[in-house]
């Protein structure tokens, strides 16, 4: 076969079949996961990708950082283990901070598919767990160790035959036994599933190996990211932010250079890796830079390994972007999601009209572990988004992770699988940076806890000293804020809730894009109409409530 049989209309065809194998897959995990980080939250990725490990089709709906850190997982196994050590019926795993997504909580698992005997591609997933053992996603903690069980490169499956003591191992080790190990097995029918619908495309297509036909599409793909680049002018494009830090605030520093048709993103002078856990593995930096530039330049296409290869990275070894081993990373998206506004940052002085201002972000998180009244140990993690960045054309839209697309958890969903009660949850008015068009909202979250037992509470939050900057005039978002009783809190610290303790979690705001005399009458009105401009957000006044009971509804 050669590749002049891949005309137009024959590798649309293809390549959107690609993407739909990956999208079931998907919906498989949504299905059969044990946790809300897969089936409320979306924390998870699917990929297939070919032979040799380079990334044909993501699942649509996918953690951005995934894009560039679960492709390179499978060649760390291509490298390790080399297709000779790969067998029908293997299923590899791996929780690797350094050969995987940044962090041990997320488990990559993968399926090398074979075809005639011949390895022609893999399928692999890649999924945040409910628990992996460690200390409890604490920023607090200075080396990996810290952090929960590592599994290493190895097989979970050896051609079909289940390693039983590695899993009785990883059952042992974490607070969520079936939790964790319901996830990892749906992980593997996600991946098997994969498997199958890509030999049957194989079948359908008269394809021996995915070798022209992938090289088809990253050729394409390149051509149009090299073309996308070269529409920018050349040039070295400096920006600079500093950002809240543990003990004293860190530094974000990017040297942008467009040349012709590639891209470097330097980001020498930024901080030092730290003795805390927020630093981020340079697999991590890698992908959310690649993100953040096919946001500004490439946004309609699918993602696949070739639109990245334009793209270069450089993050000095033992900085918070590219720290050295055993540094503590469980945070890492407390700094990694800092990349794509820096380099927005950087874009805004040259294409202006495509890029976004800071968002209320990283992600925010309540992760709570405790006993249940049956006295058995259960932890999970909630998220709460804060409001996006405004741009060019539109106001940010509120309450809406940005660089990921972590979905906040229901508050009902909230309450059946915690012994804690919402009192309430609202946006937070005038929480978002003015401007010509206005930064999305931050919200308020208002929870009591009802445990009978101490409650271990550990807080990803960001923004509470630097807010969101705006772009082009616009003014900065609010920042957030952790309070607990009334009292604001350490937010880097794990700290313990009671029964009756109340936790207000107020989520920063989104920068405002262009000068505020700029804004369109009209808009301001509806603000005002909606609730979304005042003078700030007071608490939530505690009001009596009806006894909780089968069928009782939360407010």
């Amino acid at each position: 076969m050669t590749a002049t049989r891949f005309d137009a209309v024959t590798l649309e065809i293809l390549w959107t079949r690609l993407i739909s194998i990956v999208d079931e897959a998907a919906k498989a995990i949504v299905r059969t996961s044990f946790s809300t980080l897969s089936n409320e939250a979306n924390d998870f990725a699917c990929m297939l990708t070919d032979a040799r490990g380079y990334a044909l089709a993501q699942n649509s709906g996918s953690i951005p950082s995934f894009i560039g850190t679960l492709p390179a997982t499978v060649r760390h196994f291509l490298r390790v283990m080399g297709p000779e050590g790969m067998q029908p019926g293997d299923v590899l795993i791996t929780n690797d901070a350094w050969m995987g997504t940044g962090h041990m909580s997320d488990v990559s698992v993968l399926e090398p598919i074979f075809r005639g005997g011949r390895l022609v591609a893999f399928s692999a997933t890649t999924s945040h767990m409910p628990d992996i053992g460690g200390r409890v996603r604490a920023i607090e903690a200075r080396e990996i160790f810290e952090e929960g069980l590592h599994l290493p490169l190895m097989k979970l499956r050896s051609e079909g035959r289940t390693d039983e003591t590695l899993i009785a191992l990883i059952r042992a080790n974490v607070r969520t036994p079936d939790q964790t190990v319901g996830d990892i097995w749906a992980q593997v029918g996600a991946n098997e599933l994969m498997a199958r619908r890509l030999l049957a495309l194989m079948d359908d297509g008269r394809l021996d190996t995915l070798g022209e036909l992938g090289d088809e599409l990253f050729t394409r793909a390149e051509r149009a990211m090299r073309a996308a680049i070269r529409a920018v002018p050349d040039g070295t494009y400096r920006y600079a932010m500093r950002t809240d830090g543990v003990d004293a605030p860190l530094g974000f520093r990017v040297a942008l250079t467009i040349a012709g048709d590639e891209v470097v993103a330097d980001y020498a002078g930024t901080s030092p890796q730290q003795p805390r856990a927020i630093n981020c593995v340079y697999a991590y930096t890698y992908a959310m830079t690649a993100y953040a530039l096919k946001c500004a330049l490439l946004p309609g296409l699918a993602n696949n390994e070739g639109m990245y290869r334009p793209v270069k990275v450089v993050a000095p070894e033992g900085s918070i972007l590219n720290p050295r081993f055993p540094a503590a990373v469980v945070s890492r998206a407390v700094t990694g999601h800092y990349v794509p506004p820096l380099l927005f940052g950087a874009l805004h002085r040259v294409i202006p009209d495509r890029v976004m201002a800071g968002a209320g972000s990283p992600l925010w998180a309540v992760q709570q572990t405790g006993l249940r009244a049956d006295g058995k140990p259960y932890t999970n993690i909630f998220f709460f988004n804060g409001g996006m960045g405004a741009t060019p054309a539109k106001d940010g839209e509120s309450a809406t992770s940005w660089p990921s697309n972590i979905s906040s958890t229901p508050v009902e969903v909230a309450e059946r699988n915690s012994p804690l009660f919402f009192r309430a949850k609202r946006l937070r008015p005038s929480s978002g940076g003015r401007g010509r068009f206005r930064g999305g909202l931050g919200q308020d979250i208002l929870i009591e806890c009802e445990s009978d037992t101490p409650i271990v509470a550990s807080f990803m939050a960001e923004r509470t000293k630097f807010p969101a900057p705006g772009l082009a005039g616009g003014g900065a978002g609010g920042l957030g804020d952790v309070r607990i009783n009334g009292r604001r809190v350490d937010n880097r610290r794990q700290h313990i809730l009671r029964k009756g303790d109340e936790v207000l979690v107020s989520t920063p705001g989104g920068g405002g894009y262009g000068a505020p005399a700029g804004r369109d009458p009209a808009l301001a009105k509806r603000d005002r109409a909606m609730g979304y401009a005042g003078r700030g957000s007071p608490r939530p006044a505690r009001r009596p409530r009806a006894r909780r009971g089968p069928g009782a509804q939360s407010p």
